[in-house]
């Protein structure tokens, strides 16, 4: 139920389930990432500033009118990409990326940023275009969705360049782009594999990739990380190990316990009824978009919560297919859980938005 509670000259926008179900979330991680941390205060300390700052954000991006999205979403847009060249121009380089923007109080990955601003711009300027999309619209979208997935990808960042990439083509696919041109995409995409594997991915991505199809090909190098987040998950059964008693993260098999491998830690401390649970959580806020954007009240809205929504559903699945080896080693966080800031701030943000557009309503004209 989407709640409206009225004071007096102004209205709270809320939906208690996402509200709720994020809360808990957000909790859930805090838990686990004090295992995954071995009990470090400092991290859990500031994850937790994290999460009540973030569920603060949530609430404020929640009351503005989705009119007032609509209107700025270029404006969103501009900001997202001058923040992208600024980290090109100025960025942090940590293990030979370049993704961060050190803003003195907090060190910004702004990738995360244009998660949020191009779905929000996509389902803006098609919102209104008649059905089917013509190839000029589609043209115009694809480049701009192709130009940032470039920006991105160059960081390196194949990860959030691949989300961000989807997450134009779900606006896309919900805008109504026929299944012709989809076919014929997919077709091109598939023809220019080899020259994407020379030209564009770096060395170390297509180590990865290989690593994939192999991983017993070297066991104690680029094998390492995926041979022992699956023995992690094995090993911890139907009940789980319990809790910081898994052997794989605090005897230091297991890589990044803290940030993309955490599911590892979860499923061999508490496993596989504490997954269970967490994956049933993470379905719940799903389907609850799913039905937000079915009853949204204009297009607009309907585009915006079902491609931020599958953002959302993107990156869980990457996590998740990354640790049991179903695809390479890409760095993506588990929503809501892993330790981070700009990747857990940006998702407040987004369910906030998506709260936004789902609890305002139309005025109805007499």
């Amino acid at each position: 139920m989407k709640k409206k509670l009225t004071f007096k000259r102004f209205s709270i926008y809320f939906d208690q389930y996402l509200f709720i179900s994020i809360t808990l979330l957000s909790v859930m991680g805090l838990f686990f990432l004090y295992s995954a941390s071995q009990g470090d205060s400092s991290t859990i300390i500031k994850q937790s500033i994290y999460v009540v700052f973030g569920l603060a954000l949530m609430f404020a991006m929640s009351q503005p009118d989705p009119d007032f999205y609509n209107t700025f979403s270029g404006i969103f847009l501009i900001v997202s990409l001058l923040l992208i060249f600024a980290t090109i121009i100025f960025g942090k380089e940590i293990n030979g990326a370049q993704r961060w923007l050190n803003l003195g109080f907090f060190t910004l990955q702004s990738s995360e940023i244009i998660k949020i601003s191009l779905p929000i711009f996509i389902s803006s300027y098609l919102c209104n275009k008649s059905l089917p999309i013509s190839p000029k619209h589609t043209f115009i979208t694809l480049i701009l969705i192709g130009f940032i997935f470039i920006l991105i990808a160059r960081q390196p960042d194949l990860g959030t360049s691949l989300v961000v990439f989807m997450a134009g083509i779900y606006i896309l696919f919900l805008a109504g782009l026929g299944w012709r041109f989809i076919s014929i995409s997919f077709g091109i995409f598939v023809l220019s594999l080899p020259f994407l594997w020379n030209n564009f991915l770096e060395p170390f991505q297509r180590q990865r990739i290989q690593t994939l199809f192999d991983p017993n090909a070297d066991p104690y190098g680029t094998g390492w990380n995926i041979t022992q987040s699956k023995i992690a998950i094995g090993s911890g059964g139907i009940n789980g190990k319990g809790f910081q008693e898994g052997s794989q993260a605090h005897l230091d098999f297991l890589p990044e316990t803290e940030t993309d491998f955490i599911f590892a830690v979860i499923a061999e401390e508490f496993g596989f009824i504490g997954v269970c649970i967490l994956l049933s959580i993470f379905f719940f806020i799903l389907l609850r978009c799913l039905y937000l954007a079915f009853n949204a009240r204009d297009r607009f809205c309907r585009l915006a919560i079902g491609g931020l929504s599958l953002v959302f559903a993107s990156t869980l699945f990457i996590n998740l297919s990354m640790v049991v080896g179903l695809i390479p080693v890409v760095g993506m966080p588990l929503p809501f859980v892993s330790k981070g800031g700009s990747s857990l701030l940006s998702f407040y943000i987004a369910f906030g938005i998506i709260i936004s557009m789902a609890t305002h309503k139309k005025l109805m004209q007499r």
